[in-house]
């Protein structure tokens, strides 16, 4: 009995409109919304936390693009703020906690739910978007460069979010088009063969757009000589959206991962990598 006390004592208090029938179930970002997996916004973006990944602080999964459709699970609130927990098709990846949204960014939907329409821009106009955030910072669960607007206003000591991480600049480059998770990414379109080729043989297979990929990063081929990406740097040097050599950054790459034809499940991921091509 005591356990289970304890264990009700610890859930989040929802507000009766959680439970009351004029709750929405769906709403759609007004704006670039920040989708987070805890609901402290206020924590979040109060200027006193240091959104660091390389020390594990991540608590951003990603900016939903204006016109995204959430499907509201529940309401709360927390440290003042209305937060609503929620699912999105444009994020259909698990999370252990859940996805929240400040209910400041969205607007109820009435009547039948509508998704957010995906275009994906002329290939040359990919490869120019993927240029502009050269010099960008790396931002875990960022994928707006210019960093989030509405965010700035609601919260202005908290972090702009100000930067892409590595799926992020494709996602931002292709307006939401691919997927925002680079385990997806890694059975996203075709594979290309590279099994057993080196650096330079594979450096002359790849083509504009094709993903070097493995579960954890991704980079982005920009032509026959560069390959473009969005480095974390924990460890030192470069950090941020960077542009490199393609064969130099192969033989990095094959430093401590091996070419593969296709990526296989379970820790055999660990050591390979792969080529995706995905244009349609």
């Amino acid at each position: 009995m005591k356990t289970m006390l304890l264990a009700l004592l610890a859930l989040p208090i929802l507000t009766p409109a959680a439970h009351a029938s004029e709750l929405p179930r769906y709403a759609v970002a007004i704006a670039a919304t920040p989708v987070l997996n805890t609901p402290e916004f206020a924590k979040t973006f109060s200027g006193k936390v240091k959104l660091d990944p390389c020390k594990g602080v991540r608590p951003v999964e990603f900016v939903a693009f204006p016109g995204t459709l959430f499907r509201i699970e529940g309401e709360q609130e927390t440290d003042g703020v209305k937060v609503y927990r929620v699912t999105t098709n444009d994020y259909p990846y698990p999370t252990k906690t859940g996805l929240f949204v400040d209910a400041r960014f969205l607007e109820k939907v009435e009547g039948a739910p509508r998704e957010r329409q995906r275009t994906l821009p002329e290939p040359a106009e990919i490869r120019k978007r993927l240029l502009s955030a050269v010099g960008r910072p790396y931002v875990w669960g960022g994928n707006f460069k210019e960093g989030v607007p509405l965010l700035r206003t609601l919260y202005p000591k908290g972090d702009p979010l100000y930067g892409v991480d590595c799926t992020g600049l494709l996602y931002e480059a292709t307006d939401g088009y691919t997927p925002r998770n680079s385990s997806y990414l890694t059975r996203y379109g075709k594979g290309v063969k590279i099994a057993g080729l080196t650096a330079a043989e594979i450096a002359k297979k790849l083509e504009p757009l094709d993903l070097v990929v493995y579960r954890g990063h991704v980079m982005m081929v920009l032509d026959e000589d560069s390959i473009i990406q969005s480095v974390m740097g924990c460890g030192g040097g470069k950090r941020g959206v960077v542009v490199s050599p393609r064969e130099e950054t192969l033989k990095k790459l094959m430093r401590t991962r091996e070419p593969a034809d296709r990526y296989p499940k379970g820790s055999a991921g660990e050591k390979i990598f792969v080529v995706r091509r995905w244009l349609p």
